[in-house]
């Protein structure tokens, strides 16, 4: 046997309780072979073998990001960023800029826009007409779940009126004409389709960027949340042609406006894996966001939303949940409001008693409020919590934004329920939702550690007992997105027989101050055994 990578001198946090540290890691194969001292592994290596010096290395298992919209996200992330507008106009500037760059038929597009911008005003094309001065235009906000159309893309797009969507989008109209809001993504999924389109080619460059980027902080997995059967043939042209530097778990999404008919040929695609990618997750939303008025809750929000799922016909959901269970999948739900998680965790139970137990859990994701019977019921019947903690950034724990607003404080004080649901028995995988907030787990650690943005020591925490221990912040990245999706044998730890990722830092991140943890150095990112980002 022959390592064709070892890794000597380094500290090495395996997670595995039955070897909990060592010095050195050989991989050959992409499999680890060897986990302890240096002189273990020197009897692995040969001439061939890629030896990598340790010193100054903390290891931990490679971090996986367990929820996230890679493809989105690199289409969306090549526009304006303009999450750091705090006012229309600060809004306008930015796109008057951007508009004198427009090539002739180019549109313009941004993305990351808040729902504080608007202060209350209506969300409309008005307010960004003159900035964009004629040109197609199409701003998503940074949750994903609306954007904002100007009057040339509105007409590109053929949108005169109202429409009627199979679930419960909406084209936002004032006396029967379009605004230019856009609620869910079947409306503004009909902007995007008349818009230019790229290539393959363009689409995989931009998304292997990505990757690289991601590598950089750490991260060598990733639970993509946008799939389809078009997203497998991308993982399959990169992986053929060297550039897939991650792991990738790809749900495909079933909506209402899935044909029945369509579900076994999904099923027949979910078998399909590389080396790196696989299919064979069903992702399914039951509702939307807080902000806009479209989670699904048990009582209307202050605005008077809330009481309307995603699905016009809950059983239709639960019908296809059925489907999928039955077929092998494990299966996806995005659910923020406190009954549509309830919602959620019915469908799962009563899929288990029509098709008999299953050998794998199923998810809910986001999870923003729920109420203490069914946190309880996450362990008590094996399913997992998928749960974003850096999104708590755009909450003020007294109480003044639009999401504490909406929810009021009884639900808020109920909200993003980490420590709880850890603590409770359940699985609690963490990831960053990107591109609605960045993917850097450092990041994304830290929140779940502080509930407040990291180096800001006194400001207030909004629901500080919620808060992850820093190994349980660790684990959110590493041994519990393992667990999500039925890979805890195979990743998550170091340890001979598991995959060989692994990304090293400066210092432990449990050791870090939490406060520093954004700037902790990144080292090294393994994948499969293969180094995919090394610090200059």
């Amino acid at each position: 046997m022959s390592a064709d990578l070892a890794i000597l001198g380094a500290r090495v946090r395996t997670l595995d309780p039955d070897r909990p540290a060592a010095t050195a890691i050989a991989i050959e194969a992409g499999m680890i072979v060897v986990v302890g001292g240096d002189a273990a592994v020197r009897e692995h290596c040969t001439a061939a073998t890629e030896l990598i010096d340790g010193a100054g290395l903390a290891i931990v298992p490679g971090l996986v990001d367990a929820h996230q919209h890679p493809i989105v996200g690199a289409e969306t992330a090549s526009g304006i960023d303009l999450s750091a507008a705090n006012t229309v106009a600060e809004v306008c500037t930015e796109l008057r800029a951007a508009r004198g760059r427009l090539a002739k038929g180019e549109w313009l597009r941004a993305h990351s826009l808040a729902y504080e911008t608007f202060a209350g005003e209506e969300v409309c094309a008005d307010a960004i007409e003159q900035a964009v001065d004629g040109a197609p235009a199409l701003l998503t906000f940074f949750d994903g779940h609306t954007a904002l159309a100007s009057r040339a893309a509105l007409a590109a797009a053929g949108i005169d009126g109202p429409r009627s969507f199979d679930d419960h989008s909406e084209v936002v109209c004032r006396d029967g004409a379009p605004t230019g809001e856009l609620r869910e993504v079947s409306a503004w999924a009909l902007v995007e389709a008349a818009a230019p389109t790229r290539s393959d080619a363009q689409r995989r460059a931009l998304f292997a960027q990505v990757l690289a980027d991601q590598n950089a902080v750490g991260i060598t997995g990733i639970h993509a949340m946008d799939g389809s059967p078009r997203t497998l043939e991308d993982y399959a042209a990169l992986e053929a042609e060297g550039r897939l530097t991650a792991r990738i778990i790809v749900p495909y999404g079933v909506d209402p406006s899935t044909p029945v008919r369509e579900y076994p040929l999904l099923v027949a695609e979910g078998a399909r894996r590389g080396r790196l990618w696989r299919a064979g997750v069903a992702k399914f939303f039951i509702d939307g966001v807080v902000e806009s008025g479209t989670a699904w809750l048990f009582g209307e929000d202050a605005n008077g939303g809330g009481l309307t799922p995603f699905w016009p016909d809950p059983e239709a959901y639960r019908e296809a949940v059925r489907i999928f269970d039955a077929a092998g999948f494990q299966c996806v739900t995005h659910a923020i409001g406190d009954r549509a998680v309830h919602e959620a965790l019915n469908a799962y139970r009563d899929a288990a008693v029509v098709n008999g137990p299953r050998g794998r859990r199923h998810r809910v994701e986001h999870i923003e409020t729920v109420a203490d019977d069914d946190l309880r019921r996450f362990a008590a019947e094996g399913v997992v919590a998928s749960q974003q903690a850096i999104h708590t950034q755009w909450i003020d724990a007294a109480g003044g934004d639009p999401w504490s607003k909406a929810l009021g404080a009884e639900r808020a004080g109920r909200g993003f329920r980490l420590a709880e649901l850890r603590r409770s028995g359940a699985g609690l995988a963490l990831g960053s939702d990107w591109p609605v907030a960045g993917y850097d787990p450092r990041v994304g650690m830290a929140w779940a550690r502080l509930r407040r943005p990291a180096g800001m020591r006194g400001v207030e925490r909004f629901n500080a007992s919620q808060a992850l221990t820093a190994l349980e912040a660790l684990e959110g990245y590493t041994t519990q997105a393992a667990m999500a999706v039925g890979e805890q044998r195979l990743s998550g730890v170091i340890r001979e027989g598991c995959r060989g990722d692994l990304t090293g830092f400066a210092e432990y991140p449990v050791e870090c101050d939490a406060d520093s943890l954004p700037d902790l150095p990144v080292l090294l990112t393994v994948v499969a055994g293969r180094p995919v980002y090394r610090a200059a």
